[in-house]
């Protein structure tokens, strides 16, 4: 991977992150935001999940490429955004899967989704494989990216026969790292409000479905991901607490177990993912390549004169996959 340096006017992990979500441009030039045709698709449980495949011309056998959002993310995210620009430019067909409740409309059952939700994955990647025999690949951005390595981790050499190569892009691959960051200071401030501000009323819509589910109360007054985690997350989804989720559900512990070409990104100045918590040479294998540049932020990686734009991303992620495909 070749060296990454973030351009002189936006200087800091925080100002490369807030600037990517919501200042960025999404292409080198000026383009109008990407088509998506969406579908609705049963899960194995009788739920459902949403899925939109970029609308560009494309070739029937062209590869594919899967890409999983993070933590409260769509297809709408400028990550995804960035990454269709590229695909239109390069031919490559591009899906997006949603999470449970993240493309809109609340899913039925009485879950969501996790950092750890490598079953999700797996029938996702697998219902795409079905599909055509034409190369596929994934990428998944943050939580999106956890998942996937885990996903890859339990698949283990099986992994193979459907997905020829992963990807993880500024993934907490240790949660409980990353989520004691994100409680702390100015993350807690800034980032942490963010996310409760849509994952809480979320809870709560659940919980009108689902009456009983978890202390509406307690919910309420949940003031960081440690506590929403503990009250919501942990126990909707087989877990035993925060504490339980976090140490099970990630992925850097068992990167030794990937049998399929992966490249894991990190920048060092993540606000959100401690450089200290990193994977390191002893993580990495013949299967895992590690690329953790000075500068990028959290999925931000600015490139450009003023105002920049976000396509560096794709472009050192397709460089990596077309060696792998």
């Amino acid at each position: 991977m070749q060296a990454f340096r973030a351009p002189w006017w936006l200087p800091g992990g925080h100002a490369q992150t807030i600037w990517a979500a919501k200042l960025s441009r999404h292409a080198p030039r000026p383009l109008p935001p990407p088509r998506w045709q969406r579908e609705r698709w049963t899960t194995p449980d009788g739920d459902f999940i949403e899925v939109d495949t970029l609308d560009a011309p494309a070739a029937a056998d062209a590869p594919l490429l899967v890409l999983f959002h993070g933590l409260e993310g769509s297809s709408a995210s400028h990550y995804a955004r960035a990454f269709a620009h590229w695909a239109a430019d390069a031919g490559v067909r591009l899906v997006v899967p949603h999470f449970r409740g993240c493309s809109g409309p609340l899913n039925l059952g009485p879950r969501a989704y996790h950092s750890g939700d490598f079953e999700e994955i797996g029938w996702i990647l697998g219902r795409l494989r079905l599909r055509s025999s034409a190369p596929l690949q994934a990428v998944g951005i943050s939580l999106g990216g956890n998942a996937l390595m885990r996903w890859a981790q339990e698949a283990g050499a099986s992994a193979a026969a459907t997905a020829g190569a992963v990807v993880s892009v500024c993934s907490p691959l240790d949660l409980a790292a990353s989520g004691h960051a994100i409680g702390r200071g100015f993350n807690r401030q800034v980032y942490t409000r963010m996310f409760l501000r849509t994952m809480k009323p979320k809870a709560l819509a659940k919980l009108a479905q689902h009456p009983g589910l978890f202390d509406r109360d307690a919910l309420l007054a949940a003031r960081d991901l440690y506590q929403f985690d503990n009250l919501f997350t942990a126990p909707l989804h087989g877990f035993k607490n925060t504490e339980d989720y976090w140490h099970r559900a990630s992925a850097r512990p068992h990167l030794g177990r990937i049998r399929i070409p992966a490249l894991v990104i990190n920048a060092l100045n993540d606000p959100f993912v401690p450089a200290a918590s990193l994977p390191g040479e002893a993580d990495a294998t013949r299967w895992v390549t590690l690329w953790q540049p000075a500068h990028g932020g959290h999925v931000g990686f600015p490139q450009g004169r003023f105002p920049g734009h976000v396509h560096a991303l794709p472009q050192a992620v397709a460089g990596w996959l077309a060696q792998h495909r």
